[in-house]
């Protein structure tokens, strides 16, 4: 069965950078988009990045371009987001998801998420 597991999270102040990895298992890495998903507090998901089978392709929403970046090994079955110069509003837990759905991110199967607190 599919396996997603995120870790990586943790309490990091404004301007500070962390990288969140998810461990993937029950399926091919390689053979899917992946995506990064993010809930924050009192908040519905939010569609944060792709990237495409091989890793050569990827998305993000505008209010994190040119601050995080996703990566994928697809030979250690694992998904990154490198998340630099993190502002307060990125405080959420953060999921990795199998596909590549961004308009009906909650349709994908997730992990259990890692908490990301961005704060003073």
């Amino acid at each position: 069965q599919v396996q997603l597991v995120e870790s990586g999270g943790g309490l990091v102040q404004p301007g500070g950078s962390l990288r969140l990895s998810c461990a993937a298992s029950g399926f091919t890495l390689g053979s899917f988009y992946m995506t990064w998903v993010r809930q924050a507090p009192g908040k519905g998901l939010e569609w944060v990045s792709t990237i495409n089978r091989e890793g050569g392709r990827t998305d993000y929403v505008d209010s994190v371009k040119g601050r995080f970046t996703i990566s994928r090994d697809n030979a250690k079955n694992t998904l990154y987001l490198q998340m630099n110069s993190l502002k307060s509003e990125g405080t959420a837990v953060y999921y990795c998801a199998k596909g590549s759905n961004r308009w009906s991110v909650a349709t994908l199967p997730r992990g259990q998420g890692t908490q990301v607190t961005v704060s003073s």
